[in-house]
């Protein structure tokens, strides 16, 4: 690990630790719940929980009537984590990378409630010399959410040591520049950028291979991961699941029927997802997205994040190594057949 990477996270490690006093303090049951979400299709379940006002149908059926929510969309994890650890929010729905630094740095401080989505994850680059991984060079900018912890950045990680050897796991770290799915996609389609390559999400990877001239694809999360791999999932701090189980309960019930959802009427869950968030895209051409291989990967248990977690021990990002995915996600998921 390099000195600027060892000083972002004992920097980000005092962050927490002061953050998460002022958290607990705060701590106490709530009305007003605060939750936070990236751009994107992956967060379709979150999308039709505020449509729905599904955690507050499911919290008053659990007796705590009364709740409202209001949600939060930042263009990366980086941001939320802050927000979660600055008491800015209460709930986080974002990738796996965050989870398991704010888990390992907090000592068990944060954890998952559920898990959202895991749909594939696209490396795509419109250099036509750049057919894979190997064929990145010193200049090649490639646009990932958060540098260094993002499930995209630690996932090219993984298929860095892969392809170079288990000691050049960081070799392309320099490489990655921070950027909003969004800002990448921009960056992508205008010739006269710098960032030619982006570690893409749904609809952003469908977008950008039929509208960026030459772009193609050099790899995908589960050809490196083995399989599904969960993108997105809810987390908070111990602190607030202790002081609000009622909630965390909720926001389970809510997360399954909004995923049932999906399954059962999707073409009502892409309008949901439009009207949210905004994107022009067709419904049809939606639809048609959700039908690629690996798209409805839409689960509440955790999906190959101990691979994840194991890759960030053996790189010495986490100072704890978990022994079950259930160490760092809360027991109302410890029923969920996880990995």
């Amino acid at each position: 690990m390099t000195k600027q990477s060892k000083s972002g996270l004992a920097a980000l490690a005092l962050i927490a630790a002061t953050a998460l006093s002022v958290t607990t303090a705060q701590a106490q049951q709530k009305s007003e719940i605060a939750l936070s979400r990236q751009p994107g299709i992956f967060y379709m379940p979150s999308h039709i929980m505020e449509k729905q006002k599904l955690i507050e149908k499911h919290a008053a059926s659990l007796g705590v009537p009364g709740v409202t929510t209001k949600w939060v969309t930042f263009s990366g994890g980086g941001a939320q984590t802050d927000a979660l650890l600055a008491g800015g929010v209460d709930i986080l729905n974002t990738g796996t990378g965050n989870l398991l630094l704010l888990w390992d740095r907090t000592r068990g401080g944060v954890k998952g409630i559920v898990a959202t989505s895991a749909q594939p994850m696209t490396l795509i680059s419109r250099d036509p010399n750049i057919k894979s991984i190997k064929d990145f060079g010193p200049a090649d900018k490639i646009a990932v959410p958060t540098v260094k912890v993002s499930t995209q950045a630690i996932v090219l990680q993984i298929a860095a040591s892969e392809a170079f050897g288990a000691d050049q796991w960081s070799k392309l770290d320099a490489n990655t520049v921070q950027l909003g799915h969004p800002d990448a996609y921009a960056a992508l389609a205008n010739p006269k950028h710098e960032v030619h390559n982006h570690f893409s999400i749904p609809p952003f990877t469908f977008l950008e291979l039929k509208n960026v001239p030459g772009a193609h694809v050099v790899l995908n999360s589960p050809d490196v991961m083995g399989g599904p791999l969960s993108q997105a999932q809810f987390f908070t701090t111990t602190k607030f699941a202790d002081a609000n189980p009622k909630i965390i309960q909720a926001v389970r019930d809510a997360t399954k029927e909004a995923q049932d959802l999906i399954r059962s009427d999707t073409r009502q869950a892409v309008e949901i997802y439009k009207e949210i968030t905004g994107d022009k895209t067709s419904v049809e051409e939606l639809l048609e997205l959700l039908k690629q291989p690996g798209m409805m990967e839409w689960n509440l248990e955790p999906q190959g994040t101990m691979k994840f977690a194991a890759h960030l021990y053996r790189t010495g990002t986490l100072k704890t190594q978990p022994k079950a995915w259930t160490d760092y996600y809360l027991p109302v998921a410890h029923d969920l057949k996880g990995s």
